[in-house]
């Protein structure tokens, strides 16, 4: 068994410290951009519009993955276009929080996160499928981009079975996003109506 990194065996330590930090920035920080309505009001629009996407696409990812991860080699449908579709997703909705936020800091430090992170966990899910599927999943690696789509690859079947209860969990994680976003709605009033302090100010 490959020995596996620190960044993977503290992966859910390192998650939470980070939404932590994130948190506390986005509830005691006020956006410099607000100052400049207009552009404010673009950001926010424009994160609300990724998030819409990421979430279509996680649960598009889910219908096809729910109860057949690891234990089968999906290629089709978002498995089609890149081979990790969900992380894919997964960092346009991470990136649309940042914009949803209306500051250029928290959109920074999510995009660094992935950037830092999520390479060392597709590194190791690869070769943990490698060894699981050896010369099917050498195959697949050579004609489908590894994180970023491209959609001539495309392939969508007729017909798949999808595992309703497996599903019906996956809609909840898909959904994060958008309750995160609504969320930060939610501090937005609670600052304009004096509840929650603004400590600083983030560009």
């Amino acid at each position: 068994m490959a020995k596996r990194s620190f960044i993977e065996k503290k992966r859910k330590i390192l998650t939470l410290l980070f939404s932590m930090v994130l948190g506390v920035l986005i509830l005691f920080s006020q956006s410099r951009l607000e100052e400049v309505y207009f552009l404010s009001e673009i950001f926010y629009f424009t994160g609300i519009i990724i998030v819409g996407v990421a979430t279509v696409g996680r649960l598009w990812c889910s219908l096809y993955i729910g109860g057949h991860k690891t234990k089968e080699l999906i290629t089709v449908g978002p498995y089609s276009i890149c081979r990790n579709p969900l992380y894919f997703f997964s960092f346009l909705g991470g990136i649309g929080i940042g914009f949803a936020s209306e500051t250029l800091t928290v959109t920074l430090l999510i995009f660094s996160a992935f950037l830092f992170y999520y390479p060392f966990v597709i590194r190791s899910e690869e070769k943990k499928l490698l060894r699981i599927h050896g010369s099917d999943f050498d195959r697949y690696m050579s004609k489908t981009p590894r994180f970023f789509p491209s959609l001539a690859g495309l392939y969508e079947p007729e017909e798949y079975t999808v595992r309703p209860r497996l599903f019906k969990r996956r809609i909840f994680d898909a959904l994060w996003f958008v309750w995160i976003a609504g969320i930060l709605e939610l501090v937005e009033a609670l600052h304009e109506y004096n509840v929650i302090p603004r400590l600083f100010r983030l560009w």
